[in-house]
């Protein structure tokens, strides 16, 4: 037994020696001490040698093995020692190094324009109200006057994601909520995203609007047009002119385009304005009698002015931006340039 300890020693003693790192003494551990380990295996061959020998094979045996625990130990400080060192060395800060520098964020231009439409309008009386995304069919579109036959209804234009219900194609809906929940007189603006199977240079599936609605009596378009024209004012400069041109929309009547001169040229003509020196921004009109009856509220005694208009078409009127999936394609030099 003493010559199989004396080889077994100086070979734990290279393989001790050649230990690095902590998982080198895991191996070693398992190898040599652990329980299908050799020193283990010499306690299992102590029924081989004669009574009166065993104990003082046992003795021999279990001194090698606290012998070899003990160098284990320190080795295993040692490594832990020298891993640690490592990891200090791997950390360390040069504290002369120029600090990281942690970039400003910014709100995206659609709520830029948006929180300046909510600002001009709350200064003028009005109520934001936000409404719902997902819509059914009847305050989307019946209610408003819209015919079954109209193709906005079409599948290729509306997201349908049941028999009778959509994501909203127009911010719209909001002003039969309001007209369903609301005394009037009240005067609302309703932002929000809104959803239309489009997309082009100047379209997205999904994209911004904000709606208006003023519900009081005796309104005219004289109204609507001193009330956009004021706004025209606060969201381009005080020089923004407006014009009307007749239009058609199912829940307005008379209906109306609205145009702003060019915030380019001013009104002269230029290749933004196509030469015209207006440029159309939203819609908008008196609010058809049916769509007021449709809520409960008699049209002969209550009238309304309605107008909606998409913001990321004002913002890209407003920040000289010719491409609308420049606003969410995410290029972070682009929209940084925004940041205020």
């Amino acid at each position: 037994m003493k010559e199989t300890i004396d080889a077994l020693r100086r070979e734990i003693a290279a393989a001790l020696s050649d230990a690095k790192n902590g998982e080198d003494l895991k191996n070693f551990f398992a190898k040599y001490l652990g329980k299908a380990g050799s020193i283990t295996a010499l306690m299992k061959e102590l029924g081989k040698y004669p009574k009166e020998e065993r104990p003082a094979v046992g003795k021999l045996v279990n001194e090698f093995r606290d012998a070899v625990m003990t160098d284990f130990k320190a080795k295993e400080e040692e490594v832990a020692r020298a891993e640690l060192a490592a990891k200090y060395a791997s950390e360390q800060t040069d504290i002369t190094m120029p600090a990281k520098r942690r970039t400003r964020g910014g709100l995206h231009p659609t709520t830029l324009v948006r929180e300046e439409l909510c600002n001009a309008f709350t200064g003028m009386g009005f109520t934001v109200y936000e409404g719902r995304e997902i819509e059914d069919d009847y305050h989307n579109f019946t209610a408003l006057n819209t015919p079954k036959d109209h193709p906005a209804r079409d599948k290729q234009d509306t997201f349908y994601i049941g028999e009778d219900i959509v994501l909203r194609t127009h911010t719209s809906p909001g002003q039969i909520h309001c007209l369903e929940t609301m005394k009037p007189p009240f005067k609302v603006v309703m932002p929000g995203r809104v959803f239309r199977c489009d997309d082009d240079a100047t379209h997205t599936p999904m994209f911004h609007q904000m709606e208006g609605l003023v519900i009081d009596k005796n309104l005219s378009l004289c109204d609507l047009q001193g009330l956009l024209d004021t706004l025209a004012k606060s969201m381009f400069t005080p020089d923004t002119r407006t014009r009307f041109r007749p239009s058609y929309f199912p829940f307005t009547e008379p209906s109306v385009e609205v145009d702003v001169s060019c915030c380019e040229c001013g009104g002269t003509g230029c290749r933004l304005c196509k030469g015209t020196g207006w440029i159309e921004i939203l819609g908008g009109g008196v609010v058809n009698r049916r769509v007021i009856a449709n809520c409960g509220l008699d049209p002969d005694e209550w009238s309304g002015l309605a107008f909606g208009a998409g913001l990321e078409r004002i913002a890209m009127l407003k920040y000289g931006v010719n491409n609308i999936h420049i606003l969410y394609d995410g290029d972070q030099d682009i929209l940084r340039q925004f940041r205020k």
